[in-house]
C-alpha cells in the first residue's frame, strides 16, 4: 500500500515512444536472428534488412490496433459490456489491418510476403490471414495488459489517497470532539471557583493556560511523546485537585522508562477525564481515583479505575454521557493503531469502572 501511495502512475507521451522503440528494437533482432539461416538463403537478401523494413510497416499497424483497443473499443464497448459488438469489432479491425499490412509487404518489401510460412506466399490466405491475426492479437493482449495493469494502480491509489483523506478528517473531528469537551468542564470550574472569589482562580486559569497550549498545537501530529502526554495529565489532575481539595485522592503510579516513547495525543487523557467526570463529579464526599502506567518494552500497560456513582438515578445518564466519549476513544485507537497493537477492556460493575489499555508506544 505504501509503494503504491508514493506513485501516480501517469504515462506521458515518453513513456508511450520509449515503449514502441524498445519493442521494435527487440523485435527486429529477434526476427533478423530467425532469418539469418541458411534456410532463407536466396529467399531474402539481408534478413536483417527485411526483418527491419517489415517491423517498420507492421509496428504502425500494431499501434493503431493497440490504441483503437484500449481508447475506444474497450471503454465504449467492453466495460459497459457490449461484449459481442466488443468482439466483432476488434476481430474486424485485426482483419483489415492484416490485409493493409499484406499489401504493404507486397509492393513494398518482398512479393513472396511470409518467407517464415509453410509455402511461398504471394496472394491472400486464410492460414496467412489467421496466422497474422494471432500474431496481432498477441501484440494487442500485451499492450493492453500493461494498460489494465496500470489503470488498476492508479485506481488503488486513488482509494488509498482517499481512504487516508478520509481517515485524517475523522481523526480530526474526533480530536476537536475532544478538546471543547474538555475545556467546558474546566471552564465551569473556573466559574464556580470566581464566584466564590477563590484565591486558587489564578493558578487553575494557569494549569488551564497550559493544557489549552497543548491541546491546540502539541496535539496536530498523529503521536505525541509519551512525556509531553504524562505531564498533559499531571496539569489536569492538578486542576482536579484545586477543585475538590481533600475530597479527592489520586493514586497514580509510574513505571519503566518513558523516554523515547510515542503515543497518540489524548487518548490516556480522555479515559481520566471520563473517571473524573463520573466518578469524582457525581459522587459525594472522598473518592479515590488509581491510575497505573507501567512501560515494558514496545507496550504501555495503562489501568485507570474510579467509583461508580453512588446515587442510583444518575447511573443511566453516565452510561449514556460515558459511552460518548469511550466510543471517541475507541475509532480513534482503530482509526489510529492496528489491531495488534492495542487492546482495550472496560469493566462496569457495581462498585467499580475499571478502564485497561495495551498500547504500543516504540
Amino acid at each position: 500500500m505504501k509503494f503504491i501511495s508514493n506513485h501516480d502512475y501517469k504515462v506521458s507521451l515518453k513513456h508511450h515512444t520509449l515503449l514502441w522503440l524498445v519493442y521494435f528494437s527487440l523485435n527486429t533482432v529477434r526476427w533478423g536472428i530467425y532469418f539469418d539461416d541458411d534456410s532463407f538463403n536466396g529467399i531474402l537478401e539481408s534478413p536483417y534488412l527485411y526483418s527491419f523494413k517489415t517491423n517498420l510497416l507492421g509496428f504502425p499497424i500494431h499501434m493503431i490496433l493497440c490504441y483503437l483497443n484500449i481508447y475506444l473499443l474497450m471503454p465504449k464497448l467492453a466495460f459497459k459490456k457490449k461484449y459481442i459488438s466488443y468482439v466483432f469489432l476488434i476481430l474486424l479491425a485485426i482483419f483489415l489491418m492484416v490485409v493493409v499490412k499484406f499489401n504493404l509487404t507486397y509492393f513494398f518489401v518482398n512479393q513472396n510476403v511470409w518467407p517464415e510460412g509453410p509455402a511461398t506466399i504471394n496472394t491472400l490466405t486464410l492460414n496467412y490471414v489467421i496466422e497474422m491475426m494471432f500474431g496481432e492479437l498477441y501484440v494487442i493482449t500485451f499492450v493492453t495488459a500493461i494498460k489494465v495493469t496500470l489503470d488498476f494502480l492508479k485506481e488503488h491509489k486513488r482509494v488509498a489517497d482517499l481512504e487516508k483523506a478520509q481517515l485524517e478528517t475523522e481523526l480530526l473531528f474526533l480530536k476537536t470532539q475532544i478538546s471543547p469537551h474538555f475545556f467546558f468542564n474546566t471552564l465551569n470550574n473556573i466559574y464556580s471557583l470566581a464566584v466564590e472569589n477563590s484565591k486558587k482562580t489564578p493558578k487553575i486559569i494557569l494549569k488551564l493556560s497550559e493544557l489549552m497550549r497543548y491541546l491546540l498545537y502539541e496535539t496536530k501530529s498523529k503521536r505525541q511523546s509519551l512525556e509531553n502526554e504524562i505531564l498533559c495529565i499531571h496539569n489536569y489532575l492538578d486542576l482536579e485537585r484545586v477543585r475538590h481539595s481533600d475530597d479527592l485522592e489520586i493514586d497514580m503510579s509510574i513505571s519503566g522508562d518513558i523516554e523515547d516513547k510515542e503515543i497518540a495525543p489524548i487518548i490516556l487523557l480522555t479515559f481520566i477525564e471520563n473517571a473524573f467526570k463520573h466518578g469524582a463529579h457525581k459522587n459525594i464526599g472522598a473518592v479515590k481515583i488509581v491510575i497505573d502506567l507501567a512501560i515494558k518494552k514496545d507496550f504501555l500497560f495503562f489501568k485507570i479505575s474510579n467509583p461508580m456513582p453512588v446515587v442510583t438515578e444518575h447511573k443511566d445518564s453516565f452510561n449514556q454521557s460515558s459511552g460518548i466519549g469511550l466510543e471517541n476513544v475507541k475509532k480513534r485507537l482503530a482509526l489510529g493503531y492496528n489491531k495488534k497493537d492495542y487492546k482495550l477492556k472496560i469493566k462496569n460493575n457495581d462498585d467499580m469502572f475499571v478502564v485497561k489499555l495495551r498500547i504500543r508506544v516504540s
